[in-house]
């Protein structure tokens, strides 16, 4: 990867700090047509010259004394380290509530103060428009344009976004965008057919493509978009006629019920996969002559039958997807939202919705198709920032060539671990999350409770309701009020129910005297399939030098431990009436790492899979 300055040492930070503070005494005492003079007399020298160790520092400088006067908010040191970081081509994590919207300022202008097009892509589109209209007045007063690529944009209004100097995005649109892009281009979607269509229309894009480029990435919540994200290829495709398809979806969910499990096909939980016996074999071959036609094959009958059963035991409403309206609607295990441009592959999409009752829609066409391991390589300069990267580093390392900063919290950390509480069944469990949040709320403490899906935050909700303990929940379903909700969470005995929605992108802000209480309390009912999740949501208590403190408290019966948990521990278990605390820990931690470790198998596969057929198109000469 391309890095825009001379690759520094972090030992070296301080003298660049230095260098920062020498070159902003003399802007403090200046005034705003000053500065204006000041910022056209350094964009010049960076056309000239380019980005060095001292001009890097000197647009630090400018920007942060503009960010005082437009916005009152002035960069820490640490965000200049973070802006350092993202201007080496790093990822630099930084703790929740340090401020990373702002310090993604320092590199954008740094950049865009140089001549070059930058896109800052960010989860989804509340944050992009948030965080564009927020930091707006920092890119106008230093003569720079600011875009933002939003859902129901036309054609020329995304195309004027991009050719703004930075230029707010999400990853799913920006990606849509270039798949466009590279339908309109056709097989001549090189560089020379770009550099040719530039000249032959006045520096201007041509006719049909939205993108000028790959150029310049900084990624906010870079684990999310970089890595979690990258189980799912992007595609771009087209309808087709799926009047004979929806009677061989019900047809095949109809042979998936008649079988027995265990004597018909058995559940690879850990893989999600179906594998049918010879006695399931013998019925389908029954089936299959009963019914003719398309099912008399004996090799597409059986897959897809295993995908109904898949659609009929791995699927699970409210949990991995929601029904509103009439449509299937899938469910970010990792962010907690609904992808509604998002569809499951091979039929299995269609499956459930024959499942649920709902209209089946036709099996797309593929048109076009990218891995967000192989879009994202192809920037010039890509650099990013999270608040949990750690564990990751070797992954974002071997995919995208980025390096991993651990950038210092501003104030001390002072969020305390309240422990793990591991209980035998769920009944216990939610017991004891419901005595701790009548406990919290006594104090008067806010209490912040995560659920890792739709259905249980609403089955908290009702156990609640029970008790008469006033509460207001997030999710897939209820998310209108996202920011309201996040907003009063910090209030005196507030509890608030969410799945991970609330782990990204989100400031609560304590209300005045909960600081002197202990601040907000959080707490995690199920493990997610990464650890960083359950950081994120942690993450959410003692930002900023305020107190706070989390605690989880699971179940041997989460769906963690029932879908990847080695047999050997529940037969260790099965020997003991009621195993140690101690062990319940380590076998949820086991579950967990077993959990990460083969959702990194299945991105490193599609990865594979996406350079092996990338390959065998360009040989053919055919679209990507």
């Amino acid at each position: 990867m391309r890095q825009l300055v001379p690759e520094l040492k972090e030992k070296h930070f301080d003298s660049f700090i230095t260098q920062v503070n020498c070159h902003s005494e003399p802007l403090t005492a200046m005034s705003d047509e000053q500065l204006e003079n000041v910022c056209r007399e350094l964009k010049e020298s960076l056309s000239v010259g380019g980005l060095t160790d001292d001009s890097t520092a000197h647009c630090f400088a400018l920007i942060r004394e503009v960010a005082e006067r437009t916005l009152g908010l002035r960069h820490f040191n640490t965000q200049l380290m973070g802006g350092w970081a993202m201007i080496k081509g790093k990822i630099a994590e930084m703790q929740t509530g340090e401020g990373k919207t702002l310090t993604a300022t320092l590199p954008a202008c740094t950049a865009a103060l140089s001549g070059i097009p930058v896109h800052i892509i960010t989860v989804n589109d509340y944050l992009a428009q948030r965080d564009s209209e927020w930091m707006g007045p920092i890119y106008k007063k230093l003569g720079l344009s600011v875009g933002l690529i939003s859902e129901g944009m036309t054609p020329e209004q995304r195309r004027s976004a991009y050719e703004c100097d930075v230029t707010y995005c999400t990853n799913k649109q920006l990606v849509f965008d270039y798949l466009k892009d590279r339908i309109v281009m056709g097989h001549n979607s090189g560089r020379l057919r770009y550099e040719l269509d530039d000249l032959c229309n006045d520096g201007k894009q041509q006719g049909n493509v939205l993108l000028r480029g790959l150029c310049f990435a900084i990624v906010d919540e870079a684990d999310s978009v970089l890595v979690d994200e990258a189980k799912t290829p992007l595609i771009i495709s087209k309808q087709t006629d799926n009047h004979k398809e929806s009677q061989i979806y019900e047809q095949a969910l109809e042979m998936a019920a008649e079988l027995e499990p265990t004597e018909d096909f058995k559940l690879i939980d850990q893989e999600r996969a179906i594998e049918l016996t010879k006695n399931g074999k013998a019925k389908l071959d029954s089936f299959g002559d009963t019914l003719g036609g398309l099912w008399r094959g004996k090799k597409r009958r059986e897959n897809i039958v295993r995908q109904a059963l898949s659609a009929l035991n791995y699927f699970i409403k409210d949990t991995h997807y929601l029904v509103k309206d009439g449509k299937v609607l899938i469910i970010d295990e990792y962010t907690g939202r609904v992808m509604p441009d998002r569809s499951w592959e091979q039929g299995l999409h269609q499956l459930i919705e024959a499942k649920e009752g709902c209209p089946i829609s036709s099996q797309p066409e593929t048109l076009a198709r990218i891995s967000y391991q192989r879009f994202f390589r192809r920037y010039l300069h890509l650099a990013g920032m999270t608040g949990t990267a750690k564990e990751i580093t070797g992954e974002l390392w071997a995919v995208y060539g980025l390096g991993t900063m651990v950038i210092p919290s501003n104030k001390p950390q002072i969020r305390k671990n309240m422990g793990w509480r591991v209980y035998v069944n769920n009944d216990l469990k939610n017991n004891a999350i419901l005595t701790r949040i009548y406990q919290m709320r006594t104090e008067g403490r806010p209490v912040l409770v995560g659920t890792r899906s739709v259905a249980a935050s609403e089955n908290l909700s009702e156990l609640l309701q029970e008790l008469d303990i006033p509460h207001k929940v997030l999710n897939a379903r209820q998310d209108l009020n996202e920011a309201e909700i996040i907003a009063q969470a910090g209030m005196k005995g507030r509890v608030t129910v969410a799945t991970n929605m609330a782990g990204r992108g989100t400031d609560i802000h304590l209300e005045e005297g909960v600081v002197d209480l202990g601040g907000l309390h959080v707490i995690a009912t199920e493990q997610h399939e990464a650890s960083r999740i359950d950081r994120q949501l942690f993450g959410r208590s003692a930002r900023q030098g305020d107190p706070g403190s989390y605690e989880y408290i699971l179940s041997l019966e989460d769906e963690i431990m029932t879908k990847f948990s080695p047999k050997w521990i529940w037969s260790l278990q099965s020997h003991t009436a009621s195993p140690k605390s101690h062990f319940r820990k380590i076998s949820v931690l086991i579950s967990q790492k077993i959990a990460e470790y083969r959702h990194a198998q299945v991105r490193k596969e599609l990865l594979r899979i996406d350079e092996h057929l990338g390959n065998m198109l360009s040989y053919s000469g055919q679209q990507e």
